[in-house]
Parts: structure tokens; sequence; C-alpha cells
């Protein structure tokens, strides 16, 4: 069974999100979430939602702030504002009765995921997809430094899916990048936890990976596909 819905965040935004329950119904449930750029209905989350709901898991999705159908404009999302519409969905589906909640993550959803968990106490597991554990370094990396002082001239960066015209996100993005790095919240997270990355993973570097799998001090296994 699915169901679409609207939640409201801290701040008063309209989330859009979709709710799919086994046809037994169940008292688990993962909420994922998506990458940059992307949205609730991914071909990831669709894939997952399928494959759990087959083992008798719900899955929750939603749209981050400025993706999708949930409010506002893309170019002022922030990772702060994302972790916190989490954290309310997560509230969400406790309300709903979901006792064991398991939290996935991928690419800056991963970075949203990993955030999430240090701050709570209800997330059962936690399963990431080539997650971004520190966006600053990313975005230096895949930009290049010489692009930053533009950025925050312009609040545009190129597009980093490969489009040709530049993608108006304000440099806001980057300094709370700076603020929200995983490596340290990481070593609150004591619950079991997976990571799955591609070896030769173009966007996302690798030493990231592997430098949060050793920060993690719970049950954890790191999966690098060829």
């Amino acid at each position: 069974m699915e169901e679409q819905l609207v939640f409201n965040d801290p701040r008063g935004h309209h989330v859009s999100a979709i709710l799919t329950v086994p046809d037994n119904g169940t008292d688990r449930i993962a909420v994922l979430c998506h990458g940059f750029l992307s949205g609730k209905s991914s071909t990831t989350n669709k894939t997952l939602t399928r494959m759990l709901t087959e083992r008798g898991i719900a899955t929750f999705c939603f749209d981050f702030f400025g993706h999708g159908d949930s409010d506002g404009p893309f170019e002022a999302i922030t990772t702060t504002l994302a972790i916190h519409q989490t954290e309310t969905a997560l509230d969400l589906v406790t309300a709903r009765g979901y006792g064991r909640i398991g939290l996935v993550g991928s690419s800056f959803g991963g970075l949203v995921a990993i955030l999430t968990a240090a701050r709570r106490n209800d997330i059962a597991c936690l399963a990431l997809k080539c997650p971004v554990v520190d966006f600053a370094e990313e975005l230096r990396i895949t930009l290049g430094s010489d692009e930053l002082p533009q950025w925050q001239a312009t609040d545009t960066i190129p597009n980093i899916m490969g489009g040709p015209d530049r993608v108006r996100l304000r440099y806001e993005f980057y300094e709370d990048s700076l603020r929200q790095i995983a490596y340290g919240p990481a070593e609150q997270i004591t619950v079991p936890t997976l990571i799955v990355q591609g070896e030769r993973d173009e966007c996302v570097p690798l030493h990231q990976s592997r430098r949060l799998h050793d920060a993690l001090r719970g049950p954890k296994r790191l999966i690098l596909l060829p």
C-alpha cells in the first residue's frame, strides 16, 4: 500500500513524502534520504522500496527542501535544513507506531543520514550508498578551488550533473558544509552500519568512505564494488 502525504518541517516548509507499507503491515520501516539534485522517487529509492517491502519492511521516502514536490527554491538548500527535515520524518514515522527504524542515505542523503543518526537514539541501523562525508571537500575537488570565488560572488556553480548551464546555489551551502563534516559525529554512532561504494566512483571520493568506516564505533561493514 502506498500513501502520498505532506508534512511540515520545523520552519513550516511543506515536505512531500511517500509511505509504502507491505500488504501484511509491519512495525519496521526504513526512512530513505535521496541524493543531491535527486528526489524521493529516484531509481535507488524505488529499487530499495521494492526489495524492502518484499521482506516485510515499510519505507518512507521524502523530497528534501527545493527538490521534487517539496517547498523551497533549490538554491536555498543546506545540509542543516536537510537534517531538520529528516529528524521530522523520523518523528512522524515514530508517531505512526513504527518501532524499528532504519535510516538509509545515498550520496548527499548519506551525509544527512550520518549526521542525523549521530543525533538520535531511535535508529536501529544505518545503510549508506556512496555517502558524502565531507561535502565541502568534495565540492573543492569537483569544482576546483578557483571556482570558489566565483561561487561566492554569483551564488551559482557549474552543473555537477554535467549540464551546460550554471546552477543557482547560494554560497551559504558551502559555508554550512564546512560546519557539517561527518567524521566526528560518526564516532557517536554505535548501531550496525553498512557502507556500499564503487571502487571507481567518480563523484564521491573513496577515501571518505574508508575514513568514515574507521570512525564508526558500532558493528560496521564497508563493501567496495568493482
